[in-house]
């Protein structure tokens, strides 16, 4: 039972939890979940961490000697306290310590969009690939990199923030206190105001990119453009530094067929190569890549 991987994925809303035979299987012993209840505090969310691990392991028949656990936010390598998370409830806290505290048990953190980065690197759409980069778009965007099936932090922990590269300084309001990031262009928050800015409608992005596919709601159709347009050059500033064989994207965002077409052909005149190589590829783990990622942690 000692071979038996842990994970847990932090979420904004739920907490899952994960235990998995091996660190190559994508059929889990037990997968558990529970509310993140962000908005009663950080010990209440601690709490809540723990209430899910003491499930899993009566289902598992064992207790964890590792568990891995995906966070919104990084792990500040100078201080060991998380920072630029979005369920801010989290920030300044030495969750990793607390953790390995109160489960008694070795504990590795790394943001969610690591996890799901190296879950569709060893299991799914990016497997085989020397280099991937994992794009989550969703409520908000971020990134994780790849090489050789492990997972590059950077040294500050930022490895992958290509969330919130600007592209435009005169841009919309993002929560990380800058003006026009990646993530003002391309998260699904951000893409519903723009839709309700031009049509005085709130719809949700689903339902946009339908209205749009059809042809007769020009809001619509301006709002999917907006989205492909700037998922080409934001993708291409990546494309440029790092040169991934694979990019991989996830998150509801990345449900929208015209990213695979549209927004493939917007990253041509911004590549610094005659052709494009690289493959852009939706993913193949849908919501279960966060938790698979986080126990690859301690394989």
């Amino acid at each position: 039972m000692g071979d038996l991987c842990w994970g847990i994925d932090l979420g904004g809303t739920k907490i899952e939890g994960v235990v998995l035979p091996s660190a190559d299987s994508t059929e889990p012993l037990c997968r558990l979940r529970l509310p993140t209840e962000r908005d009663r505090g950080y010990d209440h969310v601690r709490r809540n961490i723990v209430a899910l691990v003491d499930r899993l392991a009566q289902e598992a028949g064992t207790r964890p000697q590792a568990i891995g656990c995906g966070t919104p936010g990084t792990l500040d390598p100078a201080t060991l306290t998380l920072k630029n998370s979005n369920t801010t409830c989290l920030i300044g806290h030495p969750l990793q310590r607390d953790l390995t505290d109160d489960l008694g048990c070795r504990v590795e953190l790394a943001n969610d969009a690591n996890c799901f980065a190296l879950a569709e690197a060893r299991l799914g759409a990016g497997r085989g690939a020397p280099t991937v980069f994992g794009i989550i778009l969703g409520t908000g965007v971020g990134g994780g990199v790849i090489i050789d099936g492990r997972v590059l932090p950077g040294g500050q922990g930022i490895g992958g923030e290509w969330g919130h590269i600007v592209l435009d300084p005169e841009g919309r309001q993002c929560y990380c206190g800058r003006r026009g990031c990646v993530e003002t262009f391309l998260s699904g928050p951000h893409l519903e105001t723009f839709y309700r800015d031009l049509s005085g409608e709130s719809v949700d992005l689903p339902d946009i990119a339908l209205r749009a596919h059809a042809g007769q709601d020009t809001a619509a159709i301006e709002t999917i453009d907006r989205l492909t347009t700037w998922f080409g050059r934001g993708v291409a500033t990546v494309i440029n530094i790092l040169d991934p064989h694979v990019v991989v994207l996830g998150g509801g965002v990345s449900n929208i067929d015209a990213l695979y077409t549209r927004g493939v052909e917007a990253l041509t005149p911004w590549v610094f190569n005659d052709t494009v190589h690289t493959r852009v590829v939706r993913n193949e783990l849908g919501d279960s890549a966060g938790v698979f990622g986080a126990a690859m942690l301690v394989a």
